[in-house]
């Protein structure tokens, strides 16, 4: 019977279990929902310092260019919060850099962050609403 809980194919049981949940603890998920009005009430040419503390210029020049900008806004803001919470270390909104390449959302993490972290994102609006939602994975260090 001791043979049964020390033997080999046991214990290999045991360390796939480990593995498995180690592997977990790599990836996270963020999710965030934002009030698109909240925007609209703080316009960038009323309060740009506002907007200066959360986008980098790439991300303000992008979505100024469209008629209803806040609804940008409120997008690339829900893709940051979203990644904040899915990382679950403090990052600034300033080390989060969002942008779209062929109609598709990249975010690219600044500094020593994209050394830590693979990141994936997909944003939404709709009329009142932007959601951001975000998949990342702790990278090891392992050599």
């Amino acid at each position: 019977m001791h043979s049964r809980w020390c033997g080999k194919s046991y214990c290999t049981r045991i360390k796939s279990v480990f593995d498995e949940i180690n592997m977990i603890e790599n990836f996270g998920i963020g999710i965030d929902i934002v009030d698109i009005e909240k925007f609209e009430k703080i316009s960038y040419l009323k309060k740009p310092s506002f907007y200066k503390k959360l986008f980098l210029p790439s991300e303000i020049k992008y979505c100024l260019k469209y008629k209803n900008s806040a609804e940008h806004f409120a997008g690339k803001f829900a893709i940051k919060e979203a990644l904040k919470k899915s990382i679950k270390e403090p990052i600034s909104f300033l080390d989060i850099e969002t942008y779209h390449s062929k109609s598709k959302l990249k975010i690219k993490l600044l500094k020593d962050w994209n050394k830590k972290y693979k990141v994936l994102g997909s944003i939404s609006h709709d009329n009142k609403y932007a959601i951001g939602f975000v998949i990342s994975e702790k990278l090891s260090n392992i050599t």
